[in-house]
């Protein structure tokens, strides 16, 4: 598939992200030098981890599609690289022209901005027939409140940004009189820090889907493709629903668990994956058997689910995705059964923290993110999170109730 199979390059549009370390670890089992494309400014606040495991960097302004194409096609083939990969979900049409510009694998650029926006994302999952919410699309509150009258959308209503992740700016809202305050909190984000890349300033609006919530990733070789294991994920309730943790395998039955890695296969071919990685979250509501398709993303899932997938079930899904974007044949099987969960540390509102001790569980383990003497913001979306506890053991229920036992045995202070 590649037109240079003996490069062992692989650039990374901006790897600074969730799955960052994940895809060094696995550029670093398959023979492979990892290289990264940011700002200049950007670079400079990397950990020292990084910036080791990068072998180059191609400095240029990820802003500027245009230029941005320009030279990182000269960098790539100054270097003989061979493989083009994303880390953050808004470079993925970035990553897939760059790939199509230089003859690689990788997605296909005519959909990837269905990756990347939700409001397209919804219209390719309508096209495709893939079960979805009803939705609307609004440029204001005035508009909203038209918006979900005449779509009939109902109550409680999802008011999300048109382009934004980790739960930022998305609201659960129960009627019309928290409409208002939901529109705004979704049209916040002007642009995606530290770049400073513009977003679209347009609010998506949902019908709830009531039930379970699960995410399972999809990788893509030459278009065909590879299931990779059913998470179980919780939520805070209320107004945000921010991901209190997540559960692997999700302990669905043999049936669900095929319903919902179809579902999200059907998902990523749909906004253009075809030699990459997809992470698809779905509900199922209560009764049903057919799962409804929330989002998907053209880039490794994060919340450490690589870690507990791998935890479980011995595959690498960096290692999987790299092989597809080189154009190997992805290792998908896996090799152990076991169970693992991650549960995240949220504090009860904003402040400073003061205290945090995470007991010793035997059979987790902790990683703690911010210090004592640091500011947290309100727990309304991932960037409230002050660190994780990932439990492995011989079953989902086991590996929850221990996860759960860190937690709760958690001392967490903030002033």
């Amino acid at each position: 598939m590649s037109e240079e199979p003996n490069a062992t390059g692989v650039m990374v549009v901006e790897p600074m992200g969730n799955a960052g370390p994940f895809l060094a670890e696995a550029a670093d089992r398959l023979g492979l030098r990892l290289y990264g494309a940011t700002h200049r400014d950007v670079h400079e606040g990397y950990a020292p981890w990084l910036a080791r495991a990068l072998a180059g960097v191609c400095f240029t302004d990820l802003t500027d599609p245009d230029r941005a194409l320009d030279d990182l096609e000269s960098y790539c083939r100054e270097h003989r690289i061979g493989a083009v990969a994303a880390c953050w979900e808004l470079f993925t049409p970035l990553a897939a022209a760059l790939a199509a510009r230089l003859g690689l694998p990788g997605n296909d650029p005519a959909l990837a901005q269905a990756a990347r926006n939700k409001i397209a994302m919804a219209e390719a999952f309508r096209t495709a027939g893939i079960p979805v919410p009803a939705g609307a699309v609004a440029a204001d509150a005035e508009q909203a409140h038209q918006a979900a009258a005449d779509a009939a959308l109902g109550w409680p209503l999802v008011v999300k940004p048109a382009e934004q992740g980790g739960s930022w700016g998305v609201s659960v809202v129960a009627g019309p009189d928290g409409l208002d305050d939901a529109v705004a909190a979704a049209r916040r984000f002007t642009r995606a820090m530290p770049h400073g890349l513009p977003l679209d300033p347009r609010v998506l609006l949902q019908s709830y889907v009531p039930g379970a919530e699960y995410s399972a990733e999809t990788v893509v070789a030459d278009g065909v493709p590879y299931a990779l294991p059913v998470v179980a994920k919780d939520t805070t309730s209320g107004r945000y629903r921010v991901e209190t943790g997540h559960t692997c395998p999700a302990g669905l039955p043999p049936e669900l668990t095929r319903a919902v890695q179809h579902t999200a296969a059907r998902a990523a071919l749909a906004v253009g994956i075809r030699n990459g990685i997809a992470h698809t979250e779905v509900k199922i509501p209560p009764g049903s058997h057919t799962p409804v398709v929330i989002e998907t993303g053209a880039r490794l899932p994060g919340d450490n689910i690589c870690e507990i997938v791998e935890a479980a079930t011995g595959i690498s899904e960096a290692v999987a995705y790299l092989q597809a974007v080189a154009g190997r044949l992805p290792d998908t099987g896996a090799t152990r059964e076991r169970a693992a969960a991650i549960r995240f540390l949220l504090p009860e509102r904003a402040g400073v923290l003061e205290l945090v001790r995470v007991p010793d569980v035997p059979g987790t383990h902790s990683e703690i993110e911010v210090r004592p003497g640091d500011p947290v913001p309100e727990p309304a979306d991932s960037s409230g999170r002050i660190g994780h506890v990932v439990a492995v053991a011989d079953s989902p229920a086991e590996a929850r109730r221990l996860a759960d036992r860190a937690i709760a045995g958690t001392r967490l202070r903030v002033k």
